[in-house]
């Protein structure tokens, strides 16, 4: 089980908190280990920009080399499975606006995974209808809230094995955690804490991995 790491530093966050970095690390996440150049075509960009950012990711330890695929000075690279946690209440200006920046990125990116899943959905076969949805509130404590988080992360840990201990028939399953607070006015109502009743939730198959939690 990887360690949860805690992302403190206003460096490392500027570091994270980048456009195509993040595209970057959800292109390695995704479609697994790659070269510069490789990423480069991938994303639109050129080679020389992918290199240099890649090497930023590098100095943070957000993303790692692959020697045993490198060939003369051809560099791969790779996403590393990892539990990266940011403060829950930071009181730097800077920490919480690179947070925002970061929320923004992945929201949009959520959005363009969603659409795709809408137009490749035919290609999923018995996939296409394994769609676990359900909506609801609860009624919490600040510290009953993180606790709340912290067994959904064990339980969503529990489910991320190593590519040789997963069957055969297992794909990969995008897998999102959203709560927040609800204003006074509508946590007061009654039926506040009522499900919805479940409905089919779109995933895309992508990279299940706890890489951003807070």
């Amino acid at each position: 089980m990887v360690a949860p790491r805690e992302i403190t530093d206003v460096v490392e966050l500027r570091a994270l908190a980048h456009p195509l970095r993040q595209r970057i690390l959800r292109h390695l996440a995704r479609h697994g280990p790659a070269t510069a150049s490789t990423l480069g075509k991938a994303l639109g960009e050129s080679s020389g920009a992918t290199s240099y950012h890649l090497r930023m990711l590098a100095k943070h330890a957000f993303v790692e080399e692959v020697p045993e695929r490198a060939h003369g000075r051809e560099r791969w690279w790779r996403a590393p499975v990892q539990d990266l946690r940011v403060p829950r209440a930071p009181r730097d200006p800077e920490v919480r606006a690179l947070l925002e920046q970061l929320n923004q990125f992945k929201l949009a990116a959520d959005q363009e995974l969603f659409a795709e899943f809408l137009r490749r959905r035919g290609e999923l076969g018995e996939w296409a209808d394994a769609l676990p949805y359900s909506r609801g509130s609860i009624r919490l404590t600040l510290p009953e809230l993180h606790q709340f988080f912290d067994e959904y992360m064990a339980l969503l840990k529990r489910y991320q094995r190593p590519e040789e201990e997963t069957p055969v028939d297992a794909r990969r399953v995008a897998v999102r955690f959203f709560a927040f607070p609800l204003p006074d006015s509508d946590a007061a109502q009654p039926d506040a804490a009522q499900p919805d009743a479940a409905q089919p939730d779109p995933v895309q198959p992508d990279a299940a991995q706890p890489d951003d939690r807070r």
